[in-house]
């Protein structure tokens, strides 16, 4: 059987230590011990956390950077698909996706979350699970969610997690 990919979004921010960097690491490694390998944005923070994690576990981590950066690819990589524009690195990471976990983060973070939200909702891709780990998305997708439902549209594609183990067992068991 073919090992299924989850691409993880989050902050460049975290350094080593840091309880987001920690969270990271412990989710890649939890999910390359349960048969899955990682995609993420490829460079430091909770990117470089999670490839860690996902090596040390025996799994591949893949990298979809963006080469307008002048920012070295995390070391972690097994595998690093450089793009040219913001958009191409989008579609990447949610192509190779079969499911995803969203970190802490900011905007960029924010933005990939409402994409890949959007393209399930609209149904532009399958629905694939999608997890959510931190106070700060709960709060977000909490505000969204009734919205959403004002609007008639599809709620409960996004799952929240306050604890980072309930978030990779919810991803594990999807597969």
């Amino acid at each position: 059987m073919k090992k299924k990919f989850v691409t993880v979004f989050g902050s460049s921010v975290p350094q080593p230590g840091d309880a987001e960097y920690e969270y990271a690491y412990q989710l890649g490694k939890k999910l390359a011990q349960n048969n899955a390998n990682v995609c993420s944005g490829g460079f430091q923070g909770i990117m470089d956390a999670v490839s860690k994690g996902a090596r040390e576990g025996g799994a591949e981590a893949v990298g979809v950077t963006l080469d307008i950066y002048n920012v070295h690819a995390s070391k972690y990589l097994s595998q690093e698909i450089k793009c040219h524009t913001l958009f191409d690195r989008l579609k990447n990471l949610i192509e190779i996706g079969d499911a995803y976990v969203v970190l802490q983060g900011g905007t960029g973070t924010l933005l990939e979350l409402a994409l890949v939200w959007e393209y399930m909702n609209k149904n532009m891709i399958q629905t694939k699970p999608l997890a959510c780990h931190s106070s700060l998305w709960k709060g977000i997708v909490d505000l969204m969610e009734k919205q959403i439902a004002k609007e008639k549209r599809r709620t409960g594609l996004i799952k929240c997690f306050t604890e980072i183990d309930e978030c990779a067992d919810y991803i594990i068991s999807s597969f």
